[in-house]
């Protein structure tokens, strides 16, 4: 199982286990992470679970399109490095993936 580090935006940071095949967000909400809510449940039609995916490992992830994309528009605070964290897949070889959390969603 991946570790996954996740740092709030005041610093704070929280390492948590994710499955393979997982979405990032499946893993910080059964973790019951604070900063990442999932209202939609990962259907990608809310943007709660807005992140910043650090940028050593952001060409780990296909670029966001479609609906994601339109989806980040409405985002506080986005940047180049943004994606909804129900879009990103944990892959083998993502141990130490690095995610950022917005202070928007506290």
């Amino acid at each position: 199982m991946p570790t996954l580090t996740f740092i709030e935006h005041n610093g704070t940071r929280h390492q948590i286990h994710g499955e393979v095949g997982q979405s990032v967000m499946q893993a910080a909400t059964f973790a019951m992470l604070p900063g990442i809510q999932g209202d939609c449940g990962g259907a990608c039609s809310c943007a709660t679970c807005h992140a910043y995916v650090d940028e050593a490992w952001a060409d780990r992830f296909p670029s966001a399109t479609g609906t994601e994309d339109e989806m980040l528009d409405n985002v506080t605070e986005r940047r180049a490095n943004s994606r909804l964290s129900c879009q990103l897949v944990i892959e083998e070889g993502m141990d130490g993936l690095l995610i950022h959390l917005p202070a928007s969603q506290y």
